[in-house]
């Protein structure tokens, strides 16, 4: 099943759906798309006209491929602009991802101020060729996705830099199908995390906590379309990293503002 499959499962049957093995990060599904599947089941129960403006999430645990997972979301306050939402992903009997949601209408104000300009980077063809998926190397969820790398170093390369990112894109979703914030969850995610160049050797590294931010509204893009993403590790110790990250288009506008917390074991 491809992401929007996926997506409309979620929709449809949100008491049990079933996440291939080809989405699995390790013994887990990938936490990018658990968080676009709970997002997706509280848009379903959201007012029109309230897109969402942040995401706090929480991987309490790993969710496991190919068994029922449960979407569930409780409204916590409806007022005259904004809508609280908390949902959760439970699977035998334990919660394994939380997500507290906001979404609002837009208001009249005097306040405006323009996104800071997207970080440089080489161009779309002078950034490296896509990482490829090797089967039993990369994990198994990098198939649906294309990377190319444009700033700072590879996983495991013992590369110093404090920034990495480039470019990315879904890489068979069947058409050219409007992008909305759940791909964008999964865009942001698909990058692994910002510790992982630190390493001279494989080991392993997961999200712990995630709040991520959507400027709106959201530009026009399509699920066949590149985007710009960079991430900069502010502080690393203990084995707990702290990082910001954005996401643009290729021309620069901002797509999404990510904030994680991370843990590598190593």
């Amino acid at each position: 099943m491809n992401f929007s499959k996926l997506l409309k499962a979620a929709h449809l049957h949100p008491q049990s759906v079933s996440i291939p093995a080809s989405w699995a990060q390790g013994r887990a599904c990938f936490g990018g798309l658990m968080a676009a599947l709970l997002y997706e089941t509280m848009l379903s129960k959201t007012s029109p006209g309230r897109p969402v403006r942040s995401l706090a999430i929480t991987f309490v645990g790993p969710a496991e491929p190919e068994v029922p997972i449960s979407f569930e979301v409780e409204l916590l306050r409806e007022g005259k602009a904004v809508s609280s939402l908390l949902g959760r992903a439970i699977q035998n009997g334990q919660v394994v991802t939380l997500m507290q949601g906001s979404f609002g209408g837009g208001r009249t104000s005097m306040v405006d101020v323009p996104a800071l300009p997207a970080v440089e980077m080489p161009e779309l063809g002078a950034a490296a060729s896509e990482l490829p998926h090797i089967p039993g190397v990369t994990p198994e969820f990098m198939q649906h996705f294309a990377l190319r790398w444009a700033v700072g170093g590879l996983p495991f390369s013992n590369n110093q830099s404090r920034t990495m990112g480039g470019y990315v894109r879904l890489r068979d979703e069947g058409g050219d199908e409007t992008l909305s914030e759940a791909h964008l969850l999964a865009l942001v995610d698909a990058w692994p995390p910002s510790l992982m160049p630190f390493l001279n050797k494989p080991a392993a590294g997961s999200t712990l906590t995630w709040t991520i931010e959507f400027p709106q509204p959201v530009p026009s893009l399509t699920t066949l379309d590149w985007c710009k993403y960079c991430v900069h590790t502010e502080h690393a110790r203990d084995g707990y990293g702290h990082a910001s990250a954005a996401l643009w288009t290729v021309q620069g506008e901002l797509l999404a503002i990510s904030r994680q917390t991370v843990t590598v074991f190593a």
